[in-house]
């Protein structure tokens, strides 16, 4: 047993809680920056390495090129052929028609698919992700853009835009790499990404009717009711030829989808069946001279490479607020696309990514992809997907599809120049109808209701509103759950476990047994301004509950321990506070106990003198510790009223 009021040579002895002066605000600060911003500890590798050892690793971790191509090899090689070959298949269709949702030339969708890659494959940190341009982000590009100019008004400055918005994307998230804030992709919840990319899904496919339909005339809005509305006023420029073949094209494209779910070694059949739905379409348009029955065509595409694009930037104060909004946003819809898809597909051969050096990445190929006519790009899962199962084994499977896209752009681009609009249209719903993802709202339901109101906050928003609304309609959301988190944290009440030395919340644990004349509460979040009110209400409502609990059991509280081995910090006003409930305490002839405070806890007690006026014999290092010095305390105040 520890005695309430030890001697000096017992306190030295026990040795058990360390109150050793704080640590100097230097290293205390660098500890927490540490944690803050290098969390998994990149440059653990460094300790104990010469300076020519550090300086190469230095290179290998800022350029993971320099640490997968000495070691790379020609069989390897072979693997990252095939993947580099099959996404290429993918990323011609899926580059014109995300261009053509974006509003802006198809070829802007293969040059996208050119540049970007190479910049990934040299920054890169994903071994599975296959760089290429989004539906999601097409759209969110275009909606804002389209605020300020129309592309049919002004073509040429809405492409302007664009790139502008782009190059506002990348230097965002090079920012965020650079300076390690990875933690505000963070706030991007799951249930927020869910129920935005369902919404997104959602208009995306019903803006694709025009195509489906053949229609001349759209609205610009991309909410529901809006779209729904254009159907119906524009319902007489229906063509049938163009819906027969838009439903035959989706039905080809939904069956190649079944046949790889059925069996999963037949991906490849779903991976080039966009091509196919490409490659049959400009065939068809060209036989049947598609346009004279209403069937719209892509039109020219030029040969060549990607042109610069630096002279085509546009930072007039005019217009520069929508390519901002879409830049903002884009970019932390791409990060948090990219960044989840990466680490998806890493876990599953057991493998880390670092999100921070991805961010870097993605923040380089869309700068440098802005200068070179290309168009935000990220990670999609659609394309990632097919190149894991394809085989791949690094990031040479970017560079062989570049070099496909470069190939494609000297010498096949001008015959894809047949390919039909309704193609595309369907291309594009047959991937954005795999997004909406009903399966995890429903778990989602079932498993925890606010993350399905916050899922459905973005999906509604998104759907019915607009796509930066639902988007921070979703994310306030989270950040409203988040904040409550911080200002009414979780307390308990502790009870011991029969026959064990264990302590466990009465509530999980009804068999418990409470400590006579003692009450345990475990505090379980840091003390903070936000939640000290809180927390002191809490701990003077456990002690008021259980004083009358025990009186009617003809006992008394007159110990209170709180553990704080959960507090991992505490500010001012959280001193204050413990301050407060010791006070108030006092008064009721109950003495506050401290159990195990954490080392930053501790720090701040001793500068704030809360140790000294509570005195070092009331801090203990475990809860059993605590309990026997009351036991001890309150059997040798009997026996001096004995006395």
């Amino acid at each position: 047993m520890i005695p309430m009021e030890p001697s000096k040579g017992e306190e030295a002895e026990a040795g058990k809680v360390n109150f050793a002066a704080p640590r100097p605000f230097a290293t205390a600060f660098k500890s927490d920056l540490k944690e803050t911003l290098f969390p998994d500890d990149p440059f653990h590798d460094f300790t104990g390495k010469t300076l020519p050892v550090k300086a190469k690793k230095a290179v290998q971790y800022f350029v993971p090129v320099f640490q997968w191509l000495p070691v790379y090899n020609r069989k390897l090689f072979m693997y990252d052929l095939l993947a580099g070959i099959t996404i290429a298949s993918l990323a011609i269709p899926q580059g014109i028609s995300y261009a053509k949702l974006a509003n802006i030339p198809p070829v802007i969708g293969l040059y996208s698919s050119f540049v970007p890659p190479l910049i990934y494959a040299i920054f890169g940190n994903s071994k599975h992700l296959a760089v290429g341009t989004v539906a999601s982000s097409s759209l969110i590009i275009a909606d804002a853009i389209e605020k300020k100019v129309h592309e049919a008004d002004n073509p040429q400055l809405y492409l302007n835009l664009i790139f502008t918005a782009t190059l506002i994307s990348g230097v965002i998230q090079l920012i965020l790499g650079v300076f390690r804030l990875g933690i505000l992709v963070d706030f991007l919840s799951h249930s927020t990404i869910t129920g935005f990319m369902g919404g997104t899904a959602t208009i995306i496919c019903l803006q694709q009717l025009k195509g489906i339909f053949g229609l001349k005339h759209f609205t610009t809005h991309t909410d529901v009711v809006s779209v729904t509305s254009a159907i119906f006023k524009y319902k007489h420029e229906i063509r049938w030829e163009c819906t027969l073949v838009g439903i035959i094209f989706l039905i080809f494209l939904q069956l190649a989808k079944k046949v790889k779910q059925r069996k999963p070694k037949l991906f490849w059949v779903s991976a080039i069946a966009p091509m196919v739905a490409v490659a049959v379409g400009c065939i068809f348009a060209f036989i049947v001279n598609a346009e004279e029955h209403g069937i719209a065509i892509v039109g020219p595409l030029k040969k060549g490479i990607n042109p610069p694009s630096l002279k085509n930037l546009d930072f007039d104060p005019k217009y520069i607020s929508a390519p901002i909004e879409a830049g903002v946003i884009t970019a932390l819809i791409a990060l948090a696309e990219g960044i989840a898809i990466g680490r998806s597909f890493a876990l599953m051969v057991n493998q880390q990514i670092d999100g921070n050096k991805e961010m870097i990445a993605f923040g380089l190929m869309n700068i440098v992809g802005s200068l070179t006519s290309c168009y935000l790009t990220t990670g999609p899962f659609s394309k990632t997907a097919v190149n894991y199962n394809a085989g791949c084994k690094s990031q040479m499977s970017n560079v062989v599809m570049a070099v496909c896209m470069m190939l494609t752009l000297f010498f096949l681009a001008p015959l894809f120049s047949y390919t039909p609009l309704v193609a595309l249209s369907a291309i594009i719903m047959s991937a954005m109808l795999g997004l909406i993802e009903y399966d995890k709202a429903y778990h989602l339901f079932k498993t925890d209701k606010f993350d399905f109101v916050i899922c459905m906050a973005a999906f509604l928003g998104v759907a019915f509103i607009s796509m930066d609304v639902g988007l921070m309609l979703s994310v306030g959301l989270a950040l409203i759950r988040a904040l409550l988190y911080v200002a009414r944290p979780s307390s308990s009440k502790l009870g011991n476990i029969a026959d064990t030395g264990l302590y466990r919340d009465v509530e999980q644990y009804p068999g418990a047994i409470s400590i006579p004349k003692t009450l345990v509460l475990q505090l379980g979040s840091p003390i903070y301004f936000a939640n000290s009110g809180y927390i002191r209400e809490r701990v003077l409502r456990w002690v008021r509950d259980e004083k009358a609990n025990k009186d009617s059991h003809g006992d008394d509280v007159e110990y209170v321990l709180l553990d704080l081995g959960g507090v991992t910090s505490i500010d001012i006003t959280g001193v204050e506070t413990l301050v407060e409930i010791r006070r108030c305490l006092e008064v009721q002839e109950i003495k506050v106990v401290i159990v195990n405070p954490r080392l930053e806890v501790m720090e701040k007690l001793i500068v704030t003198n809360f140790i000294d006026k509570i005195g070092k014999e009331r801090v203990f290092l475990s809860i059993k510790d605590a309990i026997e010095g009351c036991k001890f305390s309150l059997a040798r105040e009997k026996g001096n009223e004995e006395h």
